[in-house]
């Protein structure tokens, strides 16, 4: 298949040649030695200091630059063995070189109180004062050298529970084949069954849902040893940081309160019941006495398909994110003049999407471009990731360029909700019109209620590992068949099996991530509200954040961008949008 150069990224601007990348490569082990030099010495000036953090930046700078370019070209041809070579050799050296900084941070916190308030005030120190306050945050939690560098030396061993989930999961389960939509078998993996469960047919939708879980049943006891380990290193880990529990130390890297996390669960609680007029909504348009689990990613209109060609959803996206101005219409104009996406889907390229790049690259997008209106969506949501680090980049210094996960996904969300709304408002196709609200609401339903529901079940799960109760297979069942049935109410009766669904869910070994995906969307719904209402004051606010980097604590800066996360207002706001969402579903259906 030829393939347009157009439609490929071009990696050049970054190097230019393979000798190019491997001369950077060959300079980043002196460069890790050079800031080694200096351990032992930060407590002599804030000179030395500061010439310490900058040595520290340029060996992380260059690693990232190094990194980036080996992980591209390896995705554009997975099966490329030089490509993938690559990759191994700079995790390898970084692997090798673990414990070049783990010296820092206990030696600034050794430096004597005084001196270091004398150095906190130094011109020398200006820049990096935010991040020197942060990291004197952390000083009750942080050990000493040695047994820094012993944790250090353990991080492969403890990481043992999330290795064996993922082989056990992504390598040796096996599900079989189901009967489909054909009447033939079909291999059912953990990329099809979500096209098993977007079927029509709901014969389909339920074998494919009783083999999959099924399988998960079967395993269910290694699966519950494999997360009670994950979830007793967070609690031992949190112990031995002298930490009151995993919550707070997985929250205090981003200084985000407790209440923050158990305010969005209470919140969503107090709204289950627009999620349960959803589930109404659902069962009436299936023709349903009761909704199972497996009824719930079919489309409630599956006849409704449009097809766009990759320059349609580039218009298409310009046209909706013209409420950001011309100065963002200017630079996102430089995703397709200077290359930065691979459009195509190809044998050998990376499956999925992302937006990926560093301080001295290009923020690339990889794509696999279909024609569906789903990967229009998708187009916009990176290219929301990638105008964010490009302002971010463009405005901040490297030592603060890179944002939080925390507001990761908010500008890319913005960018979706921004494209819901502007397809709304140019269609008057009534059939198309109710399938937008259906995407929308299936997008919070899974966003917000569903993420939030794991949120609660991961805090859950802590929380009785560090009362010493054992997590066996029983007791989690038990525990996820409950909440389960609180989160999707009276119009669903559940199959039995969705009680093992924590077992398939690789996000509760990553320490209170989940939660995330539900403030940042909660976020992204009002900013794209603000941004609509065409006030150039939100707007300049909304660029704030772009440009924010880690410059502020994220709190600060989803604040100063109109948008209080430490209160429920924002969480609640969104469920207010969905229900209304809902209705108009409901009055476009004629329902």
């Amino acid at each position: 298949m030829m393939i347009s150069e157009k439609q490929t990224w071009d990696l050049s601007p970054l190097y230019s040649s393979l000798e190019a990348w491997e001369a950077d490569f060959n300079r980043i082990k002196p460069l890790a030695e050079a800031f080694l030099a200096y351990r032992g010495r930060l407590a002599e000036s804030a000179l030395v200091l500061k010439e310490a953090i900058e040595a520290l930046d340029a060996f992380e700078r260059l690693g990232e630059k190094v990194y980036v370019f080996a992980h591209l070209r390896s995705d554009e041809n997975t099966a490329d063995n030089a490509n993938r070579s690559r990759v191994d050799r700079v995790e390898a050296l970084f692997a090798s070189l673990a414990e070049t900084s783990a010296w820092f941070d206990p030696e600034v916190m050794a430096i004597p109180e005084e001196r270091m308030n004398a150095f906190l005030d130094a011109p020398e120190l200006a820049l990096y004062r935010r991040s020197l306050v942060e990291l004197l945050r952390e000083k009750p939690h942080t050990l000493s050298e040695p047994e820094e560098r012993l944790l250090g030396t353990l991080g492969d061993v403890l990481g043992y529970p999330d290795k064996t989930f993922e082989i056990l999961n992504d390598a040796d389960l096996d599900f079989g084949k189901v009967k489909g939509e054909s009447g033939k078998p079909e291999l059912l993996t953990h990329g099809s069954y979500r096209k098993f469960l977007e079927s029509a047919d709901r014969e389909v939708r339920k074998r494919a849902f009783r083999k999959m879980f099924g399988t998960y049943r079967k395993f269910r006891n290694t699966f519950a040893t494999t997360l009670d380990g994950a979830v007793k290193r967070h609690a031992v880990s949190a112990k031995i940081r002298h930490y009151p529990s995993s919550l707070a130390k997985s929250l205090a890297s981003d200084n985000v309160p407790e209440a923050v996390y158990r305010n969005l669960i209470s919140t969503v609680h107090d709204h289950l019941g627009g999620f349960y007029d959803y589930m109404k909504l659902r069962r009436e348009v299936m023709k349903l006495d009761k909704l199972d689990m497996f009824d719930m990613y079919n489309p409630l209109l599956p006849g409704c398909r449009r097809e766009y060609s990759f320059p349609e959803a580039v218009g298409l996206v310009r046209e909706a994110l013209k409420p950001l101005g011309e100065d963002y219409a200017k630079n996102l104009e430089l995703a397709f003049t200077q290359r930065w996406v691979d459009v195509p889907e190809r044998k050998g390229k990376r499956s999925g999407a992302y937006s990926s790049g560093c301080y001295d690259s290009y923020p690339y997008l990889l794509l696999n471009y279909n024609r569906t209106l789903n990967d229009v969506f998708t187009l916009a949501h990176e290219l929301g990731h990638s105008m964010h680090s490009f302002y971010s980049n463009r405005t901040q210094p490297y030592h603060y360029a890179g944002y939080s996960i925390f507001v990761a996904e908010v500008a890319s969300t913005t960018n979706e909700i921004l494209l819901f709304e502007h397809l709304l408002e140019k269609s008057d196709d009534q059939e198309f019109r109710a399938f937008l609200y259906g995407h929308l609401a299936d997008e919070i339903r899974g966003t917000i209620y569903r993420q939030t529901m794991f949120a609660e079940f991961e805090l859950m799960v802590h929380e009785l590992a560090e009362s010493g109760v054992p997590l066996s297979a029983d007791l989690l069942n038990e525990k996820y068949f409950e909440l389960n049935k609180l989160y999707y109410g009276p119009e669903v009766e559940a199959d039995p099996l969705i009680a093992v669904e924590w077992a398939r869910i690789p996000h509760f070994y990553y320490n209170f991530y989940v939660y995330k995906y539900a403030t940042g969307m909660s976020a992204a719904i009002k900013l794209a509200e603000n941004l609509r209402s065409g006030d150039p004051a939100k707007r300049e606010a909304y660029f704030g954040f772009l440009k924010a980097g880690d410059s502020k604590d994220v709190l600060d800066i989803m604040k100063d961008a109109g948008v209080d996360l430490s209160t429920p207002a924002p969480v609640a706001a969104a469920l207010d949008y969905f229900s209304a969402t809902v209705g108009r579903l409901r009055e476009t259906l004629g329902l």
